[in-house]
């Protein structure tokens, strides 16, 4: 032990350049190990990717085919999720129940930084494999990792539970007899065993990965393997050799092949994909530049004609950039129109394009500008800038000084009778939308995968500037579930687990949801909805929310009651025999640096247990959402059944990040381990935080950059 400290001390005191980027090489950001997050072979290393990366590794590492998503929500934090068949071993100790399907495991691992590299001392972190599964693939570590050289970065580390291939005493044990022995052992998952981490036996890893020059990436791995291959899993795996070897094949910055040889007798493979979804739009200088307004002079000398021409040009121009004019109002010197618009995303953005729009076309003695937006019939926010400093900005390209040059306010949208000029709107109107929907269920003793394929569409009718009619209809083109049999075996009320019932009685035409809202707000501040129908795949029902949201303030607090009836498996209009009342209160507080919102909601839930759901979510720049969610309720673990409690994750991805024209529209996705019915919620359409999320000065004042976009 003292001789691998020593080694370790002299190698991570030599004086090497501690950045990569001194290195020219191409595709030099960080690689995957077969365990599905940064690191070298076997063995993890301290590295991170930058926040905001989103990344997906497959590795075929027998008796592993193993599938990870690999998410950072800070610099210093990688979390991640793993999927892993193992597949020499049955679903189950039942050999009729498991069938032909080997041994399925899901878990989450984690690892945070502890100290940042520099020059004389190496980057190091801690590290949680399978911290919420069933304990196969349980280890912690801390680990070091220092470049020697531009091209060679070197990692030591110590582990415990399955990172114990070179044993050594567990240095933990001089501080307290608990860290003696290790007592978890595989289980059903969910449960966070901490009385186990960091003890038992420990061990050291080791190793090395190697950026060969002018090679476009290419780069050798050598590691001296710290898995033990007698306790993980149940079936020892036979190991010839501790010395791993392997190369990566980086085709681009994002996608990289690899091919390992491990145990001294297993050949392993793999690919991965990453992207940085968080940085501001690298094309965002390249969408659709505003295009000038040609002869703004002579529209400026019609516009001071009157009003009524004002209004009119206005009307003309912000419709030409697809801002739909609501209401206008003019005196001598200033004007100001209510908006509505489904293109932008970034309200600095949105009210940027529009108040140039004015600025281009309205009379000279105009010296204030004013733009509010309303979404649903709600007041979200209004704009107000000097139009002086709105032209001096421009030609400079100088950003607005929020409170000097420009205003944010919070937004009261009272109807007609506050403007002088109101065009007719056409209602009611229709919108609609058809493409393809892709249900799974994968995992489990009848198979793999089953899924269906079916063509749905989505439309919106609507009746009133704040009423409307949400609709999702499909047909199903084609599925492979009549194989799928496994039951529920709940003793709760089955909310959630008659999810096979569902899939398979609801595969021709089907109604996922058919939901009138009637939005409004009381005040700035205090927004509501009313709702009822079918209000989302399992359930009908009726009821509402309402959420204070004051515009300077970083927290928020909603209320929701539901009366909702379970829906029948062919997903038509019948019902079932149950029904429930459910009903939250929640707590939101965004961190403004950061942009982390924080949200506790507390109530009754599906299945009638009560309890407290915790999720957080980060936003970056871009708009890309990552976030997380567990509930706990009154429930026991035995009822609540595998899993332990409700959790799981999600992120949603704007569309426009991979676009050259600005949209709204996101891509989501998002997992439970397993469906249960214990902290089931009600997933209704268009919740009141996602409609009045723009209502928050932090907003404006964090992208007050974007104004001139």
């Amino acid at each position: 032990m003292y001789k691998v400290v020593l080694i370790y001390f002299l190698i991570f005191t030599t004086q090497a350049s501690s950045s990569i980027q001194d290195y020219i090489y191409p595709y030099n950001e960080f690689s995957y190990s077969n365990y599905g997050t940064l690191g070298l072979i076997q063995n993890p290393n301290a590295r991170f990717l930058e926040e905001g990366s989103l990344g997906f590794a497959w590795t075929h590492n027998e008796p592993y085919l193993r599938g990870s998503l690999i998410a950072y929500p800070f610099n210093w934090m990688e979390v991640s999720y793993q999927y892993a068949d193992i597949n020499n071993r049955l679903y189950s100790l039942v050999d009729e129940f498991s069938g032909s399907q080997s041994l399925k495991d899901k878990s989450f691992d984690a690892k945070f930084r502890l100290i940042k590299e520099s020059k004389y001392v190496p980057q190091i972190s801690i590290g949680f494999r399978d911290l919420a599964g069933t304990g196969v693939f349980s280890s912690e570590f801390l680990v070091a990792s220092k470049f020697l050289s531009p091209g060679l970065d070197f990692s030591f580390g110590i582990g415990w539970g399955n990172l114990t291939g070179h044993p050594i005493k567990n240095p933990l044990q001089e501080i307290s007899d608990r860290f003696e022995l290790r007592t978890s052992s595989v289980g059903e998952g969910g449960e966070l065993n901490i009385n186990d981490y960091f003890s038992g036996s420990a061990g050291y890893f080791l190793g090395a990965e190697y950026y060969i020059p002018r090679s476009k990436g290419l780069r050798l791995k050598i590691e001296f393997d710290g898995t033990n291959y007698k306790t993980e899993n149940d079936i020892p795996l036979r190991q010839d050799s501790k010395l791993n070897v392997g190369l990566l094949f980086p085709q681009s910055k994002n996608l990289s092949y690899k091919l390992n040889y491990i145990r001294g007798n297993t050949l392993s493979f793999g690919f991965s994909y990453k992207l940085n979804l968080g940085k501001k739009n690298s094309q965002t200088l390249s969408k659709q530049k505003q295009t000038p307004i040609a002869n703004t002079d002579a529209i400026k000398i019609v516009t001071s004609k009157s009003k009524s021409n004002l209004y009119k040009a206005s009307l003309k121009y912000l419709s030409d950039d697809k801002f739909y004019l609501q209401h206008a109002t003019s005196n001598d010197n200033s004007l100001e129109v209510v908006l509505s618009q489904t293109q932008y995303r970034n309200p600095i953005i949105s009210s940027g394009r529009a108040l140039n729009i004015l600025n281009q076309i309205a009379p000279k003695n105009i010296n204030s500008l004013k733009v509010s937006e309303i979404n649903g019939g709600i007041g979200i926010y209004s704009t107000e800038v000097d139009r002086g400093s709105l032209s001096r900005g421009k030609n400079f390209f100088l950003p607005p000084k929020p409170d000097a040059d420009i205003s944010f306010q919070p937004f009261y949208y009272g109807g007609v009778n506050d403007y002088e000029f109101n065009p007719k709107a056409k209602y009611p109107a229709f919108f609609h939308t058809i493409g393809p929907d892709l249900r799974s269920q994968i995992g489990g003793p009848d198979g793999f995968f089953f899924g269906d394929l079916k063509l749905k569409s989505s439309s919106e009718l609507l009746i009133s500037r704040n009423i409307s009619v949400l609709s999702e209809v499909s047909y199903g083109l084609y599925d492979n579930m009549d194989d799928l049999k496994l039951p529920s075996d709940s003793i709760l009320p089955h909310v959630r687990t008659d999810i096979v019932q569902y899939l398979k009685q609801s595969r021709n035409l089907s109604i996922q949801r058919m939901q009138l809202n009637k939005f409004g707000q009381f005040s700035p501040s205090i927004f509501y909805k009313f709702s009822g129908g079918i209000l989302e795949s399992m359930f009908n029902g009726y009821g509402g929310e309402i959420l204070y949201k004051p515009f300077e303030k970083n927290h928020a607090i909603g209320f929701e009651a539901w009366k909702v009836f379970q829906r029948n498996y062919d997903q038509m209009f019948g019902i079932r025999d149950y029904n429930t009342l459910t009903g939250h209160l929640s707590f939101y507080y965004t961190e403004p640096k950061s942009n982390v919102t924080f949200r506790m909601k507390g109530g009754k839930f599906l299945a009638k247990d009560s309890g407290i759901s915790f999720e957080f979510w980060r936003v970056f720049y871009s708009g890309f959402r990552l976030g997380a969610f567990f509930t706990l309720t009154d429930i026991s673990k035995e009822e609540f059944g595998e899993g332990s409690f409700d959790k799981g994750f999600y992120f949603h991805v704007p569309l426009e990040i991979f676009s050259n024209s600005y949209n709204r529209r996101n891509f989501g996705w998002g997992l439970r381990p397993l469906t249960r019915d214990g902290g089931a919620a009600l997933i209704h359409s268009h919740p009141l935080w996602g409609i009045a999320n723009s209502s928050n000065n932090n907003s404006f004042n964090r992208h007050v950059a974007d104004f001139y976009d």
